[in-house]
């Protein structure tokens, strides 16, 4: 089974990365003389049937991660899959089915587990946020707070969930925040400075902390988006009436499940949230031999 054709149709995770991380999770697991455990007790030739399932209920994501760690460790595995990445599941699902040599099996077994857990986590999580902001305008983004080494995997689950990705990195987009209005000297000298040097590609986001500071960005007309950083609900409210749809508005900072949708109601386009990735619990995911 192609591990791709597992991806959600509309979200994008390279097969490099895919690989990169199976293969250093692989290594990690493995270390220097393999699964000791199963080269013990497990015959050479001996075949296994494993089902992973899900033991509640949830929105999956990782499938293709955990294809490739099976196969990872032999070509000789078959993999029979019953949902893709972005589905929702009910306790007790048989997401896949793998027949192969069980010492391959017993090898990938924590590895493909720790992947779907941890990626369908996030999408559970992201998918609770969305149900909260239907019918409004919305859109649900995570941050850069990932695991580190994780980052692309896990901003692909934040799209398996129904969200959006904000920048990948410090390469994406020009973001200004607090600390780079304190050094360059104002609102003003940091917007001109960086409009000066972006490309016309490239968009312009800075972060205020009241509607006096969000006045000095509208007066300037040179930002794209502005980033309105712990807000309460009454003053997102004005600040959408101030903008008037000048500049893109985003809510970040004390955007929980509880609180995501009164900010949806304000009118704001976005609302960014680290616990999307940082607090997900993990969907509980497990492996089970079938004798």
């Amino acid at each position: 089974m192609d591990p791709a054709s597992l991806l959600h149709p509309d979200a994008f995770l390279s097969p490099l990365a895919i690989d990169e991380a199976v293969h250093r999770a692989l290594d990690e697991d493995l270390g220097r003389a393999g699964d000791v455990t199963s080269i013990a007790t497990i015959p050479e030739d001996t075949p296994a049937r494993a089902i992973l399932v899900a033991r509640q209920a949830g929105v999956i994501s990782g499938l293709p991660l955990a294809v490739a760690t099976f196969r990872k460790l032999s070509p000789d595995i078959r993999i029979e899959a019953h949902a893709r990445d972005g589905a929702v599941v009910a306790k007790g699902l048989h997401v896949l089915t793998i027949n192969g040599p069980a010492r391959a099996v017993l090898a990938a077994e924590r590895t493909a587990i720790n992947f779907v857990g941890r990626l369908s986590g996030i999408a559970t999580l992201t998918a609770d946020y969305v149900r909260h902001t239907a019918g409004t305008k919305l859109r649900i983004c995570c941050t850069r707070k990932t695991t580190p080494g994780l980052r692309a995997l896990e901003k692909y689950a934040i799209r398996c969930g129904g969200g959006f990705n904000h920048r990948f990195g410090l390469d994406d987009a020009i973001l200004i925040k607090d600390n780079h209005i304190a050094v360059a000297g104002g609102v003003r000298p940091v917007l001109e400075r960086a409009r000066n040097s972006a490309g016309h590609l490239v968009k312009i986001e800075i972060e205020v902390d009241t509607l006096a500071q969000l006045r000095e960005v509208l007066d300037t007309g040179l930002a794209d988006v502005v980033l309105l950083d712990n807000m309460d609900i009454p003053t997102l409210t004005e600040a959408v009436k101030l903008a008037q749809g000048r500049v893109v508005l985003e809510a970040s900072g004390g955007v929980t499940q509880s609180s995501i949708a009164r900010i949806a109601a304000t009118g704001v386009d976005y609302a960014s949230s680290g616990a999307l990735t940082h607090s997900a619990p993990n969907l509980d995911v497990a492996l089970d031999i079938e004798v």
